[in-house]
């Protein structure tokens, strides 16, 4: 789905029985908060890619949570003009969504993206999520 204009990319939700779901405070923009996302490596897929994320940016593997879906379409959308880099014009995502193993699992964010970590609604993340992810996070948690 990536194009000379879209990156690709995942985006992984780790989701409780209970509905709430694992949400990261930025460290380059205090009170924005958001899912572990990421790039494809060249010649990586993406479900790889979504546990390699969650790994480095939140230090969660099999040990703590499994896999339980991915969507069955890339999700696209534009960037806004302050910022596009390089090429791009925005981004195309594999969603996946995992569940803890034990609900009591404890993140530890990376220090570099992230800084904080909360369990929350969905529709508290949609809120907190930078404006031009919203539409996306909202269809997406539902």
């Amino acid at each position: 789905m990536a194009s000379p204009s879209f990156r690709a990319g995942v985006v992984a939700v780790v989701r409780r029985h209970d509905g709430h779901v694992l949400a990261f405070e930025r460290r380059d923009v205090p009170g924005s908060w958001q899912l572990p996302q990421g790039g494809l490596q060249l010649g990586e897929r993406p479900v790889h890619a979504a546990w390699r994320e969650l790994a480095e940016e939140t230090g969660l593997g099999p040990a703590e949570v499994r896999l339980v879906r991915e969507s069955p379409d890339w999700v696209v959308y534009e960037l806004p003009a302050h910022l596009r880099r390089r090429r791009f014009l925005g981004q195309a995502q594999r969603w996946y969504e995992f569940e803890p193993l034990d609900d009591s699992i404890e993140p530890r964010p990376d220090g570099q993206e992230f800084v904080a970590w909360r369990w929350v609604e969905p529709a508290w993340l949609v809120a907190h999520v930078p404006e031009f992810r919203r539409t996306v996070y909202e269809r997406m948690l539902r």
